[in-house]
């Protein structure tokens, strides 16, 4: 199991660097509408800037607060870090909605992190007496 914690832990840490990537390119594409907008000089155009400027800040903002967490989430598995097998398990289950890929890496990484062996390598050792 130990295979698949990493390969899980590599699909998470990829999907949110896809994701984070994405978010830079929505960045940059609204800007350079903004500076379109803002070449044009027309006033009419003008009253669109607001709203292209908050569509722009809601969908970047929206990508980076669903990625960032899968992303640390990834990290902590490679670590084993044992919140990191919990809060995979809330990714795993949150991103079944993104199909196909999220649905995939989801499905896989509930199977992975309920493994009774994958719970064994996230307890804290026992110390002995």
């Amino acid at each position: 199991m130990e295979t698949h914690v990493k390969a899980l832990a590599a699909l998470q840490i990829a999907l949110s660097a896809l994701s984070l990537l994405f978010a830079i390119v929505l960045m940059l594409i609204f800007g350079g509408v903004m500076g379109a907008v803002t070449a044009a000089d027309d006033p009419d155009a003008m009253v669109a800037l607001p709203v292209i400027g908050l569509t722009g800040a809601a969908l970047v903002s929206f990508l980076l607060v669903l990625s960032l967490p899968g992303l640390i989430t990834g990290i902590g598995l490679l670590q084993r870090r044992p919140w990191a097998r919990i809060a995979g398990i809330v990714i795993s289950i949150i991103g079944m909605i993104f199909i196909p890929f999220g649905t995939a890496v989801g499905a896989y990484g509930l199977w992975v992190l309920f493994s009774k062996e994958t719970e064994r390598l996230f307890s804290p050792p026992t110390q002995a007496a």
